[in-house]
């Protein structure tokens, strides 16, 4: 039993899963946007969103070594550092955004989401709780 025990295994070996989510994570910081499973895109949110803290104090090179150590290209680590990084100085978290897509993949029918790093200016709002409305009984 599987009970307490966090994170999906994806099938793969801990290097294969590891090295996966590193590709994931180069290309979502390169790109902005990727479209994935479900799975691997819920997993990889918070994943993506612990490099973006550590690039949005600015330029630190335990940080950036911390980084390198993660993304497989070193001009995407620069880009997270010079534009990803300060655009989100503010925000003191929710750097991504999932959009889960109404198809499903033909090989296997798994769900398929699109993730996306937020805009300049966007905002995610609070699911906000639905009024109730009461009658007046008595009239």
């Amino acid at each position: 039993m599987r009970h307490r025990k966090a994170g999906r295994k994806f099938k793969r070996s801990p290097s294969h899963r590891r090295m996966l989510l590193r590709n994931l994570a180069t290309a979502l910081l390169e790109h902005g946007r990727i479209e994935t499973t479900l799975a691997k895109a819920k997993e990889l949110q918070p994943y993506a969103e612990k490099l973006i803290t550590l690039a949005k104090d600015g330029w630190n090179l335990n940080d950036f070594r911390r980084v390198l150590a993660v993304v497989t290209k070193k001009d995407v680590a620069f880009s997270l550092f010079k534009e990803v990084g300060p655009r989100f100085k503010d925000r003191s978290g929710g750097y991504t955004r999932i959009f889960k897509l109404a198809k499903v993949r033909q090989g296997d029918a798994a769900p398929m989401a699109v993730i996306t790093l937020l805009g300049e200016n966007e905002q995610i709002k609070a699911p906000t709780k639905p009024t109730v409305v009461t009658t007046s009984a008595g009239s």
